[in-house]
Parts: structure tokens; C-alpha cells; sequence
């Protein structure tokens, strides 16, 4: 396969991905009914000096673009909020943004994947292009955000069921679940960094607690686990050791290192690239696997969260030098 083909299908996998991620993020934060236990202190003020709730700020934190937005919009308002992180056309990481460089590397790839998964990727593209703040202020952000997730689960499935099981289809899977594991990572850190001035300990954290469980689609199962076992470590230890939850570090890297091994490639140097890869990936289980609860009692700085983010970043380095050819897709 084409270097260009192989970026283009990564890079599909992580965008999908990411969109989803942020639609779910953004949703439960934007819903967060925390606020009185939180506390509605000002993070700023708006352009009419009016103070502004730390939700906004929160938001826009998460997805780590508090610098791009506050050049482009100068204040935090409700609507500039959602339109920068849904609808900007100038925020690479907006939820317009994802799923159109996804489309459009798709759209070079048209000829070897099946036909479902570009009908739906383009009919999501084409509903959101035409969505407006105010259109989802109106009705329901909850709803709003639902269908964004709902069409990225459409396509995951679409791709689980319909795609041949050849380099394609492993690619795509790689650039998931490296995306996944970054993005539930910085979750973690995002959340942490805002409960920060409280401390993890005291009462006032719970609803942050909450917040990394419901961003990753977890509270249940976590509750099923650990029942009334609230604590920011038992939290790190699901998020980030839990073998069986699928949005979990562990599992993320156990299916990227699955992925990653049925790659299949004819050319002998490409292959001990690969090969440098894969023990890339399993370097990083390992530390994992080495990892235990009492390692997240004293991780209170954030030091196995910023470890692991860097070995994501890492692996994406290294899965470009090996198998593209940089800047030939929307990456």
C-alpha cells in the first residue's frame, strides 16, 4: 500500500475518533449539574464585563486551545465558546474541522474502502457544515452533541462490519486507538488540573471525579467495579489499568499493539521499521502493566498521566517516519 494511503487511513481513525471524544467531552462538561458544589466563580469577563462562568474556560481548556481561543475571541461568551470548539473552520480541532479532514482523506480513498463508509462520512460533513450555534442553543446541546456521537458510532460500526480485515482496515484501527488512549490521558489531566486549586480530596472534587467517568462513557461500568469506591485513585487505576473497559489506556494499547502486529508489508526495510514500531508499543504496555494502585496514591503531580502522554505522542512520531510520507495527507 501507498505511504499516502496508509497516512490517509491512520489519520481517518484518528480524526473519527477525536471528534467523537470531543462531542463527549464538551457535552459533559457543557451539562456538568456540578456547578453549585463547584462553585460559579468567574474565570474572566465578557465583552460587555459581565463575569464569566469557569465552565467556559473549562471547555475550552480541555481540548488544550485556550491560547488560539482567547487571540481569536478576546472574551468567553457562551456562543463563541460552542462555535470555536463545533463550527470554527480556523480551529484544526473543532468538531467541523475533524470531520471534514477525515472526509477528505477518505474521499482519496474512496476506490478501496466500501462505499457505506464514505455515504456516511459525507452525510455527517453535510449536516454539520450547515449547523449554527444558535440552531443548537435553541433545542438541546445534549441532543445536539448526542448525534454527533451518534454519527461516529455509525461509522466505527460501518467499519467493524463491512471493512476486509487487510492493512486498511488496521490502519484506520491504529490511528483509533492511539487517538483513544491520548484523548481519555488528557482527560485525565484536564480534569485533574481543574480540581487542582481544591485538592482531590476534599468534598468539593466529587463532581470533577464525575466528570472524567462521564467523559469517557464510564460511570457505569466503573460503578459496577468499584461501587462506592469514589477516590481519584481508584478512578486513574479504571481509566488507565482496567484491561476490559474500552476506553481505558490499558485496553487502548493492547488493541494498537494487535493492530499493529497484523499489518502486513512486503518490502524488507519497511518491515524492520515496523518491527521498531511494534516494540515501541509494547515498551509502552509494559510500563503499563507494570503500573499498580499504589502508584496512583502517589501520583499526585501528574507525573504517569504526563508519561504516558508523551509516549502517545512518541508513537505518533514514530508511526509517520515509518510509514508516511509527510504532508501528502490531511494530517
Amino acid at each position: 500500500m501507498l505511504n499516502r494511503n496508509a497516512e490517509a487511513l491512520f489519520w481517518i481513525g484518528r480524526y473519527m475518533e477525536r471528534a467523537e471524544n470531543h462531542a463527549r467531552l464538551i457535552d459533559v462538561h457543557y451539562h456538568l449539574q456540578a456547578e453549585d458544589e463547584l462553585g460559579v466563580e468567574a474565570c474572566g469577563r465578557d465583552g460587555e464585563d459581565n463575569e464569566v462562568p469557569c465552565k467556559w474556560t473549562r471547555i475550552v481548556d480541555a481540548l488544550g486551545s485556550r491560547g488560539s481561543y482567547e487571540q481569536q475571541y478576546g472574551s468567553y461568551t457562551e456562543q463563541d465558546v460552542l462555535h470555536y470548539i463545533t463550527l470554527d473552520r480556523d480551529n484544526a480541532n473543532s468538531l467541523v474541522s475533524c470531520v471534514s479532514h477525515a472526509r477528505g482523506n477518505l474521499r482519496t480513498l474512496r476506490e478501496k474502502v466500501p462505499s457505506e463508509l464514505w455515504d456516511t462520512i459525507n452525510s455527517f460533513y453535510l449536516w454539520l457544515r450547515e449547523k449554527q450555534p444558535e440552531d443548537f442553543l435553541k433545542e438541546s446541546p445534549h441532543l445536539f452533541y448526542g448525534r454527533i456521537k451518534e454519527w461516529a458510532a455509525l461509522f466505527q460500526g460501518l467499519c467493524q462490519s463491512v471493512m476486509p480485515r487487510e492493512n486498511e482496515w488496521h490502519f484506520i484501527e491504529c490511528g483509533r486507538f492511539l487517538e483513544r488512549s491520548e484523548n481519555t490521558l488528557r482527560i485525565v489531566k484536564a480534569v485533574g488540573n481543574a480540581a487542582a486549586g481544591d485538592g482531590w480530596n476534599n468534598t468539593g472534587a466529587y463532581p470533577y471525579l464525575q466528570a472524567v467517568l462521564k467523559s469517557l462513557s464510564g460511570y457505569q461500568s466503573f460503578r459496577r467495579s468499584y461501587a462506592d469506591g469514589m477516590s481519584v485513585e481508584s478512578i486513574m487505576e479504571f481509566v488507565i489499568l482496567n484491561p476490559s473497559f474500552p476506553r481505558s489506556v490499558q485496553f487502548s494499547f493492547h488493541a494498537l499493539d494487535e493492530h499493529m502486529k497484523q499489518i502486513e508489508l512486503t518490502d524488507k526495510q519497511l518491515r524492520t521499521a515496523h518491527d521498531r514500531v511494534i516494540r515501541q508499543v509494547a515498551k509502552v504496555k509494559a510500563d503499563i502493566a507494570c503500573l499498580e494502585h499504589d502508584d496512583m496514591i502517589i501520583d499526585r503531580n501528574g507525573s504517569i498521566v504526563g508519561h504516558l502522554l508523551d509516549s502517545c505522542q512518541m508513537l505518533g512520531h514514530s508511526f509517520a517516519k515509518t510509514f508516511f510520507r509527510m504532508g501528502e495527507a490531511s494530517a
